[in-house]
């Protein structure tokens, strides 16, 4: 039953990117859609007051124009945090968040990593959870699908230019983002999540005690934590809380929200090029490493704990420490697997009680972060992993490497192969330092394995900007906040750099002739080639890391 509860949301995942992933198109390129009568009247409006021009920008333009933007939201959401004490939709009087905390909320909600150093329904006001947090979910997920779309125009090579960026912020958000996000969490609303500006009530339980129960404007911000691929939660306890995720039902609309955008970013991206089986072979190598990484979570989390078995408490059940029963096993593993394939980070269930191997399948997501991975990002980096691909295999067999009609040549492989070193090199320096420091070894909560494991993931979930944590760890402190906010920082905007230059320098080539000598791009064999140099590419530069993490770890457990 668990298997055809997780094979159902998928199949639903795979049906819902078809019409999403051409809507999507549509907006980008600016095509005629349902919606235009009203969103044109509202995105003028915008343009209006705030001076913006259609024009068309370069690659480089693109990006200043996307840092700068950024950076500004960056500042305001900063000092709002410093002031949050302030009477403003303030019911529980939370007092201002200290600076190295705020350094590292701003940056990692700006990044679309959404890790969380501090507990929501103690650490922030209703406005910063708003202002700041709910408003930097539409920012980050805008500001990723942007650089998608430009990285898609290059790649489609039809001009120099690579689109306005503030053209495409406002469309997004205006004609995808919000009207989605309202009409999920209409739907949260109806399933139990508050959406309200009262005060945490005090109550009086069964046992007589009296217990606070937080509320405030949840539903808004859980709707496009996950529609946005941002993760992080309104409450401390993400979506195991059951004001987050109240039911099965919302669990699985959780599931298909962090990675429907995702997946309908490779479609669009079939439109976009006009070569719908080059997307359909991205997206099926996706697949096959999401549901081999599935396999490996649910199988592992189902076999239970051997060290309770051998203690005679019964693993019928599974590993269920740190789930929530109302999702079970299948829930947990499929929602652990998706919101680590996305950069989502969201998490239904304590990610630092999963099996070693389990762990292993959540680590291993965000190391290759290229399995859908976040809005655009993700699909930015499997289509740099199928451009390197393609080197290999041209080198192989003699012939200058081409993909989608462009000759592939130094430029290009120099800035992947430094896209594709970027991120163990912020991953694995980071670990080595915690390592080496007392500041650093002073956040573990286990010895052993397993504290390796959380150090490691801590970067991981970082550098990939995804979010989720071992919680085991002891991140709150000045060592943890700043040097996670760097890996965040860089891990962020030093790929997007580097992959939209390679998509720029792709547009300004001339298209070469596909004869029968070519190497396809869009067949099983490239599928398949495509999978093994991810897999031999992410094995080669993180096994050591796994290999004295949870794999060492599940050794251990099994003797």
């Amino acid at each position: 039953m668990g298997i055809l509860q997780m094979a159902i949301v998928l199949v639903i995942f795979v049906l819902l990117c078809i019409p999403t992933g051409k809507y999507i198109y549509k907006v980008a390129e600016q095509k005629k859609t349902f919606g235009d009568p009203v969103f044109d009247r509202i995105d003028n409006l915008i343009y209006k007051i705030t001076g913006i021009t259609k024009e068309e920008m370069t690659w480089k333009q693109y990006i200043v124009a996307l840092i700068s933007s950024n950076a500004v939201a960056a500042f305001a959401a900063y000092l709002i945090l410093r002031i949050q004490s302030i009477h403003i939709l303030n019911p529980n009087n939370i007092g201002k968040m200290e600076p190295g905390l705020t350094f590292n909320t701003v940056i990692s909600f700006l990044t679309n990593t959404n890790l969380q150093d501090y507990c929501g329904e103690s650490g922030l006001s209703y406005f910063s959870q708003m202002i700041v947090i709910t408003f930097f979910m539409f920012l980050a997920a805008s500001t990723g699908l942007a650089i998608a779309l430009a990285f898609m125009r290059g790649l489609a090579g039809r001009k120099k230019t690579l689109g306005n960026f503030y053209v495409d912020y406002t469309r997004i958000i205006t004609r995808i983002l919000l009207p989605a996000s309202i009409v999920i969490a209409i739907f949260y609303i109806s399933q139990g999540v508050p959406q309200t500006f009262s005060a945490n009530k005090t109550v009086t339980t069964i046992e007589g005690t009296f217990q606070d129960i937080p509320l405030g404007p949840v539903a808004s911000l859980e709707s496009i934590k996950l529609f946005g691929t941002n993760g992080g939660g309104f409450f401390g306890a993400n979506s195991a809380h059951p004001f987050e995720n109240p039911t099965p039902l919302t669990n699985v609309l959780q599931i298909i929200s962090l990675i429907l955008f995702a997946g309908s970013t490779v479609v669009c991206f079939g439109h976009m090029i006009k070569k719908k089986k080059q997307a359909i072979a991205i997206f099926a190598a996706m697949c096959v490493l999401l549901v081999a990484s599935l396999a490996v979570c649910y199988s592992s989390e189902k076999a239970g704990n051997p060290v309770l078995a051998k203690i005679g408490l019964s693993q019928a059940m599974g590993n269920m420490e740190g789930k929530e029963l109302r999702f079970g096993i299948a829930g947990t593993s499929l929602f652990a697997t998706t919101t680590t394939a996305t950069s989502c980070g969201a998490v239904n269930a304590m990610h630092d009680s999963l099996t070693p191997l389990g762990g292993f399948s959540a680590m291993w997501n965000m190391m290759l972060n290229c399995i859908f991975g976040g809005k655009g990002v993700g699909f930015m980096n499997m289509i740099m992993y199928a451009i390197l691909t393609v080197f290999l295999c041209g080198l192989m067999i003699g012939r200058t490497p081409e993909y989608l009609g462009k000759k592939i040549e130094g430029k290009e492989i120099k800035l992947i192969a430094l896209g594709i070193l970027l991120h163990p090199f912020f991953i694995l320096t980071a670990s080595a330092i915690a390592l080496s420091v007392p500041a650093g070894l002073a956040g573990i909560s286990n010895s052993g394995f397993h504290g390796l494991s959380q150090i490691v993931y801590q970067y991981t979930s970082s550098a990939a900007n995804n979010g989720s944590g071992f919680e085991g760890l002891g991140d709150n402190t000045l060592f943890w906040n700043y040097s996670a906010g760097v890996v965040m920082f860089f891990g962020r905007y030093l790929s997007m750099i580097l992959l939209l230059g390679v998509a720029s320098s792709l547009a300004a080539k001339k298209a070469v002739p596909v004869t029968e000598a070519s190497f396809k791009t869009d067949n099983t064999m490239f599928i398949i080639t495509l999978i093994f140099i991810v897999i031999i590419i992410g094995a080669l530069t993180f096994l050591p890391a796994l290999a004295l993490g949870p794999i060492a770890e599940h050794l251990k457990l099994m003797h």
